[in-house]
């Protein structure tokens, strides 16, 4: 099913259920909802985005991040500040313990959310996405820019609000450690 087809069947209240559906039925994107209930239809990251990602999974496998606190793509459950739920599927997650298997996911053990800019995502990425995961008390968000240097930008938790803790290439993380940004 396109996405031109999932709009004309668009039920008036979305719910994750029916992203989850929605994501079934339609391979070729990516749907998410803000707590607020704005839908976003994402297409799927392009072949760069995808090997920051990749890059990023290996540099926290072989600093020691056991394979089941860190994924790609999963979707998370986000809470509002009026008692909604929105769902987000960020680039990379990582948790401070297992988590049992489900579509979207509780924020409570997420110790870092990742997100690659792609094409078009910059304000929902940076802005949008940043203010809701404070919101939910994720203690850290980090940015990847697909510039020429790959530049991160590592935000931290403080308070009800993130700020910048570090901006650098992606060369430079990958030639640290993850305990070095407190992800152990």
């Amino acid at each position: 099913m396109s996405s031109e087809a999932v709009g004309r069947y668009m039920p008036p209240v979305v719910t994750l259920d029916d992203l989850t559906a929605m994501m079934a039925e339609d391979e070729h994107h990516r749907y998410e909802i803000s707590p607020e209930g704005v839908l976003s239809i994402m297409p799927p990251p392009g072949y760069a985005h995808a090997i920051i990602a990749t890059r990023l999974m290996v540099w926290f496998a072989q600093g020691g991040v056991p394979a089941e606190r860190v994924a790609q793509t999963v979707g998370l459950r986000i809470p509002g500040r009026d008692g909604s739920v929105g769902g987000r599927i960020p680039d990379l997650v990582v948790w401070s313990k297992a988590q049992a298997d489900g579509v979207w996911l509780p924020v409570a053990d997420v110790l870092l959310v990742v997100e690659i800019i792609s094409p078009g995502s910059e304000g929902i990425d940076t802005v949008t996405k940043r203010n809701e995961y404070a919101a939910a008390g994720i203690g850290q968000y980090w940015v990847v820019d697909q510039d020429a240097a790959q530049t991160v930008t590592m935000h931290h938790l403080d308070g009800d609000n993130y700020t910048v803790r570090a901006t650098m290439p992606l060369a430079w993380v990958l030639n640290t450690s993850p305990t070095e940004h407190d992800l152990d």
